[in-house]
């Protein structure tokens, strides 16, 4: 029995080696299909030089902005101190882009926008695809807010501007 396994195991190695050890045998080319990539989008942290009428990609298309409502704005940062603290932070990067002064870089739509529906616009906003290459890839979790909710964590970020 042993002598069979010996046998067995000698004959496997000579066809490996004899398969491996030609250097001159052409192998036929492998096709290979393009790859569709997407330049990335380089976006504009700073305050100079941002669009801030581009609204991203969703539903909210215009936000009317009054003098700051405090009582919203009150309801906007219990909200944002619930839901969104855990990954973003006023002032410092975290997991997520710092929001202090998120509204001079962003429309108040384009924030509505990536509140309400974080997947599509990762999906399909440029800006937003670019963010998510800038944070290591860790998608904004989408927190099932109303609109009356993000509409309040906009008027929240309205009062934490410099």
């Amino acid at each position: 029995m042993k002598s069979v396994i010996k046998i067995t195991m000698f004959l496997s190695m000579l066809v490996l080696i004899i398969s491996c050890g030609s250097k001159e045998e052409k192998k036929a080319p492998v096709e290979s299909k393009p790859v569709k990539t997407e330049k990335p989008v380089k976006i504009n942290t700073s305050e100079e030089g941002v669009n801030l009428h581009y609204k991203g990609v969703g539903e909210i298309k215009s936000v009317e902005l009054g003098p700051v409502d405090e009582k919203l704005a009150e309801k906007g940062k219990e909200i944002f101190t619930s839901k969104c603290s855990a990954c973003h932070k006023m002032g410092k990067k975290f997991i997520g882009p710092d929001l202090q002064n998120v509204l001079k870089r962003r429309s108040p739509e384009w924030v509505m926008n990536m509140i309400l529906n974080p997947e599509k616009m990762i999906k399909e906003d440029p800006v937003a695809k670019q963010l998510l290459l800038d944070f290591n890839g860790a998608p904004m979790a989408n927190q099932n807010l109303t609109k009356e909710d993000a509409r309040a964590v906009v008027e929240y970020f309205r009062t934490v501007q410099q």
